[in-house]
Parts: C-alpha cells; sequence; structure tokens
C-alpha cells in the first residue's frame, strides 16, 4: 500500500448530524463505505437509525433509508474509532458577530483519543482563517507522537439547500491540507464520492475561499436589494428594470428579496469582517443592506397597514407567505421572513395575522394557515418567500399585495 493509498472500505466518522452532515454521511455511505454519524441530539441520532430524516432535502430521504438498510450508515451520540473523521458542526457567533469556533474544539477533543497514525482528519465545517492550523496544533499538544503522521485538511461544502445530494456529488471542491501529503491524501478519498473536480491548495486558502465564495453572494444581492430601494422611492418596477439591464451582454443583476438568510451568505460576511474589519469595508456595508432590507419590509408592511385602516376604518389582516430563509426548504436559520413576521406582530399582536409555510407542518412559535385559506381571507397579502406553491395564485382584485421576492413578477 502506498503513502497515498486510501484504504477501502474506511471506517468513516462524521461528528454533526445537520443540514450537510447528515447528506455528507449518507453520500459515503451510498459507496459501501462504514460511517457513523454523531450527533448531541439523541432525538436526530434515533431519527437517523430508524431509517428516517428530520430536515426537508430532496432525494436525501430514499438515500438514508438505503444506507441505514443495507447497514453502512448508523448514528450515535458517543465517538467511536475509524481511520476518518469529518467534523460537520456548526460555527455560531459570540457577540458582536464574532465566529464561535467551540464546537470544533469540542469535537476534535472527542477525536483526538481516538486517533491513531495514518487517520484523516478533515474540517468542513465553516471556520475563520487558521482554524485549521489551530486544531492541528490542539491535536498534537495532546498527541505529541502523531505530529507528522495524520492527514489534517480543511475541505469546505459548497451546495444549495433543495440540490444537496447533487451537488455534493458533482460540486468541485477546494482541499486544503496543512502539508501537501495531506492535501493529496483527503482528495484520494473525497474522489471515492464525488465527481466534481477536487482542487488543492493549503488550508488557510480553503477557509478563505468558503468566506469569499459567499461574501461576493452577499455584495451582489446587496447591490439588487438596494436597486429595489431606489426603485420604491422613484415608482419604478425593480424587476423589469433588472430584466431590461440584464439585457446587456456583461450585465447579471440578480433578484432582489425581502433580505439575506440562511447558514451561509448571511453569516460567513462577518468571519471577514470581524478578523479584518478595516480591509472589509465593502463586504461590511452589504452586510448592512441586506440586514437593513429586511427592516425595510418590516416598516413597508405596517405602513401599509396603517393606510388601509387609514382608508377603510378597520383593522387590517395580514398574510405572511413563506417563512423559510430561501424557496422550497423547511431551513428557518436567520430566515428574514421569519425576523419580518416577528418584527411585525412585536408592533401589533392583536392584529389578524395569518402566517403561511407550506415546508413545515407545524411550529412552535406561530400557529400556520394554508395558502389558500390564507390568500382568501387576509386583506393584505405578504410575499417574503417565493415559494413554488405561490406560482399562479389568483388573487382578488381589492386584496392589497406586497410582493418582495418577485413571486407575481411573471
Amino acid at each position: 500500500m502506498n503513502q497515498l493509498e486510501v484504504r477501502y472500505p474506511p471506517k468513516v466518522v462524521t461528528i454533526g448530524l445537520g443540514y450537510i452532515g447528515l447528506p455528507t454521511a449518507a453520500l459515503i455511505a451510498s459507496q459501501k463505505i462504514n460511517v457513523l454519524g454523531v450527533d448531541v441530539n439523541p432525538i436526530i441520532v434515533n431519527t437517523v437509525n430508524k431509517g428516517k430524516i428530520h430536515i426537508v432535502e430532496p432525494d436525501l430521504d430514499t438515500a438514508v433509508a438505503h444506507v441505514v438498510k443495507n447497514g453502512f450508515l448508523k448514528a450515535s451520540t458517543t465517538m467511536a474509532e475509524a481511520s476518518i473523521y469529518l467534523v460537520v458542526v456548526p460555527t455560531p457567533f459570540k457577540d458582536r458577530n464574532e465566529p464561535d469556533i467551540s464546537f470544533i474544539e469540542i469535537a476534535t477533543n472527542n477525536i483526538i483519543p481516538f486517533l491513531k497514525k495514518g487517520d484523516i482528519y478533515v474540517i468542513e465545517s465553516t471556520s475563520p482563517i487558521g482554524t485549521t492550523e489551530k486544531m492541528r496544533d490542539l491535536i498534537y499538544s495532546q498527541r505529541p507522537e502523531l505530529d507528522g503522521h495524520i492527514y489534517i485538511a480543511y475541505c469546505p461544502e459548497r451546495v444549495l439547500p433543495g440540490n444537496i445530494m447533487h451537488e455534493l456529488v458533482h460540486n468541485d471542491r477546494v482541499i486544503g491540507g496543512i502539508d501537501r501529503k495531506s492535501t493529496a491524501k483527503v482528495i484520494a478519498f473525497y474522489s471515492l464520492f464525488v465527481k466534481g473536480k477536487l482542487h488543492s491548495t493549503n488550508a488557510r486558502t480553503a477557509e478563505m475561499c468558503k468566506l469569499v465564495e459567499n461574501s461576493s453572494r452577499d455584495v451582489q444581492i446587496a447591490f439588487a436589494n438596494e436597486l429595489s430601494l431606489i426603485c420604491d422611492k422613484a415608482d419604478i418596477n425593480v424587476w423589469e428594470l433588472i430584466a431590461l439591464a440584464n439585457e446587456h451582454p456583461r450585465v447579471n443583476i440578480l433578484q432582489p428579496g425581502s433580505g439575506v438568510g440562511g447558514h451561509c451568505i448571511a453569516v460567513d460576511p462577518y468571519f471577514l469582517v470581524s478578523e479584518y474589519p478595516l480591509e472589509s469595508k465593502i463586504i461590511n456595508t452589504a452586510r448592512q443592506i441586506n440586514n437593513f432590507k429586511s427592516f425595510w419590509c418590516a416598516e413597508k408592511i405596517q405602513s401599509t397597514k396603517l393606510e388601509f385602516e387609514l382608508k377603510y376604518g378597520r383593522k387590517a389582516s395580514i398574510a405572511f407567505m413563506g417563512l423559510a430563509f430561501k424557496p422550497n426548504i423547511n431551513d428557518l436559520r436567520e430566515s428574514p421572513a421569519k425576523y419580518i413576521v416577528q418584527k411585525v406582530l412585536q408592533n401589533d399582536n392583536n392584529g389578524q395575522y395569518f402566517i403561511v409555510e407550506p415546508n413545515i407542518m407545524e411550529h412552535n412559535i406561530f400557529k400556520l394557515t394554508n395558502y389558500k385559506e390564507a390568500v382568501s381571507l387576509a386583506d393584505i397579502i405578504v410575499f417574503l418567500v417565493d415559494h413554488r406553491e405561490f406560482k399562479g395564485i389568483e388573487i382578488v382584485k381589492d386584496k392589497v399585495v406586497l410582493d418582495f421576492c418577485g413571486t407575481l413578477k411573471g
């Protein structure tokens, strides 16, 4: 066996069974590789061990059911010895939007006692620059005999919720090791289940690449959201404007929305802003614009409600169409739609509101209403998320409509 050959089938542990960890574990297991998925939540563990899933993601339910049934994927709340360890845990924020890598540290500390020479350790979690090197130092401080004898790398995911299973296979990946041997070893492992190109670099560049990709998109969305604010004031249809501007062969303006949410675009720019505040002025401004758009939407709803009530002399009922951070998923993380609903209700919790999210059966805070019923009962219909269910909705002429996501533009 040469130095870069991966032992097949390797035994893999994925730490974290969330929106990325579970699909990754299922994909690896689909290659008849024995995978143990570790998570601190016993409900998630029990769900996976039944061959079921706790999130909404196309094709994931089939994939998990198959690999669990065939014995290639198991879940547990406790760590076990393996040859390859993937850290796919959240990286939340402390105060002032400073990234918190404590979950990565906890996962790493749990892995350290099981490590042996020849093992692979990979971080997939979004991380501040230098995190992989910090974890290397943490490992070697406790296990100095492993220095130079294990393979450590960073490999961020590049997937779109709603299409994760396809993109995990076909998207290119950037793999940055702490040295060339680590990079080559981890590329050999990922080549077992990724059909996209595997680009080699160092750990710091791979960490930066993940942050830059999503910061770039945040900046581009901020431009579109800023246009929507200007167009509202100038009485111009922003959707028509962007469509016309995009007829230029070198212009590609994105679509505005009610803000920016999710675990990547709304979060990753802060990793750069917190560490390099003087150098990240455009990135920071984009974050402010996209956050402001959500606030502006809430204010627009409240002013529209007041105008309605002054005109008709009665309370206005409102249908909030969508809670997820993007169309056709059930993920509410950092959702601008959820923020907007909360802000409006905080200012008037005695009003009549119909809250719609077709991708969720029930919510622990909001009472959810069927979208057809909400549209028929509400005076003001507010489109916050461009879900497929909302396309082609027939709206009576006397309804007031606020379309923040372009649902009706077609």
